[in-house]
């Protein structure tokens, strides 16, 4: 893994720091209705006031495109980052300009605030640098604590960061530690868990994993995608033929590498994707041509945990079946239980990551005791195809 530098290398004591952070929270009568984020970002904030930094918030809410949309303003976020914090938070009206030095100057040693919603400025998007360098002039330090927006090249993640000494907050060095661990120089062996609806979205993610990891085990409706290029018939299920000869290239690509693929043995049929509906547990060979497979049957189970069992290290994205509903849900609950075991045993350092995996690992009632899980969703998965993520190259000395 790349070396960046964190906060704990700089010295912050008097001066302003302008910290970058993903505040784009869901809202219900206009007030943050889940304030996760905000909670997430309150140790980078509290570690810098206590040595004394004046700490100025970034971050984008909503898609304004360019413009100032009164609904998308910061204000309410700004109030219950004050809350978290218990103390008050000073707001600017804009991200630079008249009203953002007037506030900024104003502030003393241990003093919050916040910048006005970075993307009311069509050039943050454009990553324009007179942008970055007005923004730059308010401050004398940039720590980016947004993994989450770290695979888009703005002006406040990747411009601004060359402007000034630039660090990773708590929030960021947790995320690049875990994903180091697990990807960067992880022990071995390493399993990979790929699951989800379509082969043709996670090409790029199976590609590179397949140089990197020594076992890849594939569920969710992509597994069928398999089944089917193997010479199974799947039924009704949800496969896309189309993806067949992809399907060979990675088994072929992931042999070459060392890397095993490993696919369902059985899976558990019906013959409508319905909770409760009537279903059955068959071999890969036997599926109905009128049933489809909605999740993985108990042989696989059984492989998937004694697998996990042999491993050191796990990344994890994406289901093994239509968790959403029961009883499609076992498969995913009880390889993920497995993998939290494991974990909270000390033998498997596992990480997590994807909008339906977060979701799913919480199903599960796993979550808690997984090394690490990531709520980045796009800059999780690009991490793990394998792409360089801009506001983390920024950050790289």
């Amino acid at each position: 893994m790349s070396t960046f530098k964190t906060i704990d290398d700089m010295d912050v004591s008097g001066k302003k720091v302008l910290v970058r952070a993903d505040l784009n929270v869901p809202m219900a009568d206009g007030k943050p209705s889940d304030t996760t984020r905000i909670d997430r970002t309150v140790p980078t904030i509290r570690d810098l006031i206590s040595r004394g930094a004046k700490v100025i918030v970034i971050s984008h809410f909503g898609r304004p495109k360019g413009q100032v949309v009164p609904e998308m303003s910061l204000k309410p976020v700004a109030d219950a980052m004050g809350t978290a914090l218990g103390m008050d938070v000073k707001f600017a009206t804009d991200t630079i300009g008249d009203s953002a030095k007037e506030v900024t100057n104003a502030m003393n040693n241990g003093d919050v605030a916040m910048l006005e919603n970075v993307r009311f400025h069509a050039e943050e998007t454009e990553n324009d640098d007179a942008f970055a360098s007005a923004m730059a002039a308010i401050g004398d330090v940039y720590v980016n604590d947004a993994f989450s927006t770290a695979h888009r090249a703005h002006a406040s993640t990747d411009a601004l960061a060359r402007k000034l000494p630039a660090a990773a907050g708590r929030l960021m060095q947790a995320e690049l530690e875990a994903l180091g661990g697990a990807l960067g120089n992880p022990q071995k062996p390493v399993a990979a868990v790929v699951g989800g609806a379509k082969v043709s979205t996670k090409m790029e993610v199976l590609g590179n994993l397949s140089k990197k990891v020594d076992v890849i085990i594939i569920g969710g409706g992509m597994a069928n995608t398999f089944l089917f290029a193997n010479g199974h018939d799947v039924g009704a299920s949800l496969c896309e033929k189309d993806m067949a000869d992809e399907a060979r290239n990675i088994v072929k690509t992931a042999a070459e590498n060392g890397c095993e693929i490993v696919l369902p043995l059985d899976v558990v049929v019906a013959k409508e994707f319905a909770a409760g509906a009537d279903n059955k547990v068959v071999g890969i060979d036997e599926i109905p041509s009128d049933m489809m497979a909605l999740d993985i049957g108990p042989a696989t189970i059984k492989d998937v945990e004694t697998r996990l069992e042999g491993c050191k290290t796990l990344v994890w994205n994406g289901p093994f079946g239509a968790f959403e509903i029961e009883p499609f849900d076992k498969g995913t609950n009880a390889a993920a239980q497995a993998a939290a075991r494991l974990t909270k045993a000390g033998t498997l350092l596992s990480v997590a990551g994807g909008g339906d995996t977060v979701a799913a690992l919480a199903h599960a009632g796993a979550a808690d005791d997984f090394t690490y899980i990531s709520t980045a969703g796009g800059a999780f998965l690009e991490w793990i195809e394998g792409k360089t993520l801009p506001g983390v190259a920024a950050l790289e000395s």
